[in-house]
């Protein structure tokens, strides 16, 4: 492509869209409106030649004895000044012989040039053939000219002959025929120009009707970058499912999961202002004591000072689990993380989690019925839920009770013989940061159930809290698997 095509192209790309659309609707329209011209002129150019072809064969006819002998006799070979030739005043006609000398008719206004196909016809006759072709007079005017041989009429009742060395030329000028063809050109030409403009017009109509909402798209975008206001929206037609309602569909939808996701973020560190600010300001306390103390030389008595550093630690311990679980409330919830999901046994993970569980609560019973299932999920983020369900579960059994544990096809139940959880509390079990009323005294951020619930959707399952029968509270996770793992894939060379 040389350089002069690649600027063309670059100018091109760089127009308005509304501008393009409306070049390619002209061009394709004028590309459409030549091509049927062009046909259309020589489908009429076709017509007339083939009239005056049917005119000049039928102006063909056998000759008298006597017309023959006065031509060939009187041989003129040089034209009549008179006009017309009685039934046929625009055909002009001659005898060509042999060796190309030229016998006019009477009413032949001007000659036919003679050409050696002529001369080939007078050589050799032939009554049934025929030769037409574009000629001149010898004036120049273009002329359509049928040669053929020359036939005599002897009787009527005999065929006629053929008069050897000698060939009959008639024909007929071409320049009405021209003048109606470049009439016709003009008017194609000028319906074209006409039609060409119209379809840009058109092309240009269309265009800006069509990216009117690819208008209105741009200024919400616009508006969205400018103000950051995600709350617009654009209006579309319920029965529209065009590309530009798809696209307007998909605006408003991502605007609305920004807008949610902003909301999201914005009471996830306004929860976690709120939760962070009770540990600090008792920890700011404990360690101004600490510090005054030592300032004024008074010694806080033994048992206090050892209460005070308790605290201390409890409160670091406290902060630190909230910020781990704000680093995993962190993560982008976007479903499965194929870089890090694998198979893993959960009888396994199940198991793990157990040991630590009896190591919180070693005062109480947790009997485990664990049979084998294999899930696609992360494994750290599905012992941290199940270590998770089984703190809860630690954590409201009245000392010396029991926690019953059972993986059966897929299906985990977790069974405490706590205070159980009121019917009205359920629907906000897994938000963020809710805690019950009646176990904000007790340790814990409000996200551990938020963490199991986003790591069990993760992994493509289910997590419910209920009622037990005779008391507390049953979790039950379920994950889809099977009970023997799939093989591995072949290792890729």
């Amino acid at each position: 492509m040389s350089s002069r095509t690649h600027r063309v192209v670059r100018r091109f790309r760089s127009l308005p869209i509304r501008s393009r659309l409306a070049l390619l609707v002209a061009a394709a329209v004028a590309f459409a409106v030549a091509a049927v011209s062009v046909t259309c002129w020589f489908i009429v150019q076709g017509k007339l030649y083939d009239e005056i072809d049917n005119d000049l064969k039928s102006s063909v006819g056998p000759l008298r004895p006597g017309e023959f002998q006065a031509l060939t006799g009187e041989c003129r070979q040089t034209p009549s000044d008179s006009v017309g030739m009685g039934s046929r005043p625009k055909t002009y006609g001659q005898l060509v012989r042999v060796d190309g000398k030229l016998c006019l008719f009477p009413s032949s206004t001007t000659q036919v040039r003679v050409t050696d196909d002529d001369k080939a016809v007078a050589k050799d006759p032939d009554p049934n053939q025929g030769r037409i072709r574009d000629g001149t007079d010898d004036h120049g005017n273009k002329l359509r000219v049928l040669t053929t041989a020359v036939t005599i009429k002897y009787d009527d009742d005999l065929p006629p002959g053929v008069a050897a060395d000698y060939s009959l030329v008639i024909a007929l000028p071409l320049k009405g025929t021209q003048s109606t063809l470049n009439e016709l050109a003009l008017i194609l030409l000028l319906v074209s120009g006409v039609g060409v403009l119209g379809a840009g017009a058109a092309g240009l109509a269309v265009a800006r009707a069509g990216l009117r909402p690819v208008d209105k798209l741009t200024d919400a975008v616009e508006h969205v970058a400018r103000t950051e206001d995600l709350n617009i929206r654009i209006p579309v037609a319920d029965d529209s499912e065009d590309e530009i309602a798809r696209l307007s569909h998909s605006f408003n939808a991502m605007t609305s999961a920004l807008a949610s996701s902003r909301d999201l973020q914005q009471q996830l560190i306004a929860d976690a202002g709120h939760e962070l600010r009770t540990p600090l300001t008792s920890l700011r306390t404990n360690i101004e004591l600490l510090t005054r103390s030592e300032e004024t030389g008074r010694p806080i008595p033994e048992a206090d000072r050892k209460a005070l550093l308790a605290s201390v630690k409890a409160q670091m311990t406290e902060l630190a689990a909230l910020i781990g679980d704000l680093q995993e409330l962190s993560r982008p919830d976007t479903g499965q993380h194929s870089g890090r999901t694998q198979i893993v046994a959960w009888q396994d993970t199940v198991e793990s989690a157990l040991r630590r569980a009896r190591l919180r609560g070693p005062e109480l019973t947790i009997t485990a019925d664990v049979e084998p299932w294999f899930v696609r999920a992360e494994p750290s983020a599905l012992e941290r839920a199940v270590v998770n369900i089984l703190d809860n579960a630690v954590k409201f059994s009245p000392e010396g009770g029991l926690i019953e544990v059972r993986l059966t096809e897929g299906v985990l139940t977790v069974r405490d013989h706590g205070p159980g959880i009121p019917a009205d509390e359920l629907p906000y079990v897994f938000d963020r940061f809710w805690r019950s009323p009646g176990a904000r005294a007790l340790p814990g951020s409000g996200l551990g159930l938020s963490i199991v619930a986003r790591t069990v959707q993760q992994a493509g399952g289910e997590v419910s809290l209920s009622p037990a029968e005779g008391g507390g509270t049953v979790a039950t996770v379920r994950l889809p698997g099977a009970a023997v793992p799939p093989p591995e894939d072949p290792p890729t060379s």
